[in-house]
């Protein structure tokens, strides 16, 4: 869930990055340049970033609703020792748009980059929020290819928030266009809203969520995302799962303790829910380490132990 317009009020829990020193580890993350490569799935054009060297165990991440593979910029290259690809899905960032868009379309493009990218074996797909929706789809219809999922605060027993969003006219509506980038960065707002942000990642997944064009600066992602979107029911496709999963819900996100724990049951009661302290929806955006610490938790201790049968 991700970046729209703002309605043009002040939002006092947005710190210029100037304001302060931007953290170390911060620059150190994002002064690893990603390589960036393209892909064609069913006709259209997905972006990809990669980090990490080939032959590497995999990792693909998905972003959220309107966002775009640069929402993982600051954690990605710090999470281990890994093939990392994190892609645009069609309709999202640098990626091509289409005529209609289909979870099952958005799988294939999940495969599709962790093929591409010459990990070794089948990757563990990470998805946050609308991302979690198509992690749960490519892990059933992936199989064997598909080691694991990690979904990130994503309601899958309930209604996408973000399609709901959209419907009612509470974001992604009219697309606007910017005379000037720092004047469409300081638009931008994430869907839904949260009290914290890191203002230095804020910034920099502002400004990857924009594109030039010949009257100023709009939104990268496609309009009519929301309006032709067509997704399957996750809370159907749960026991079907055969790979590892586990969920990482925000104290202040959109899993309330509830959803977790029907999440958990469909799951067969063998799969981990953990709460990320002090998070809201967005973890990534505001609090990047503890997300960092608990995927690379999870990751090793599935890289050592036998998965528990349902």
């Amino acid at each position: 869930m991700t970046s729209r317009a703002s309605t043009g009020r002040d939002d006092p829990t947005r710190v210029a990055p100037e304001t302060e020193a931007r953290p170390q580890w911060l620059t150190r993350s994002l002064g690893i340049e990603p390589q960036r490569r393209s892909i064609e799935v069913g006709g259209c054009d997905i972006n990809l970033l990669v980090w990490g060297e080939p032959d590497r165990p995999g990792l693909v991440l998905v972003h959220g609703g309107a966002a775009h593979a640069h929402w993982w910029s600051a954690i990605a290259p710090l999470i281990g020792d890994y093939r990392v690809v994190a892609l645009d899905l069609s309709g999202h960032g640098d990626s091509g748009r289409r005529e209609t868009y289909r979870v099952e379309l958005w799988t294939q493009e999940v495969l599709a980059a962790a093929e591409a990218v010459g990990a070794a074996g089948p990757p563990v797909v990470i998805g946050h929020s609308m991302g979690g929706f198509v992690a749960v789809a490519t892990a059933v219809a992936g199989g064997d290819r598909v080691a694991g999922i990690i979904v990130l605060d994503s309601p899958m027993v309930e209604e996408d928030p973000e399609v709901e969003a959209a419907r009612i006219g509470a974001a992604f509506g009219v697309p606007r266009t910017y005379p000037t980038l720092d004047e469409a960065v300081a638009r931008f707002r994430t869907v839904p809203a949260q009290d914290n942000y890191d203002p230095w990642i804020l910034d920099h997944v502002a400004r990857h969520s924009l594109r030039r064009t010949e009257d100023g600066w709009a939104w990268k992602f496609d309009p009519g995302l929301f309006r032709a979107v067509s997704r399957n029911p996750a809370a159907e496709q749960l026991p079907n799962i055969r790979c590892r999963v586990a969920l990482l819900r925000s104290e202040f996100g959109l899993v309330t303790p509830e959803i977790g724990r029907i999440i958990y049951e469909n799951l067969g009661r063998v799969a981990p829910v953990v709460e990320v302290p002090l998070a809201g929806h967005h973890m990534m955006l505001d609090q990047p380490l503890l997300l960092l610490t608990a995927l690379r938790a999870l990751l090793a201790d599935w890289e050592h132990s036998v998965p528990s049968q349902r």
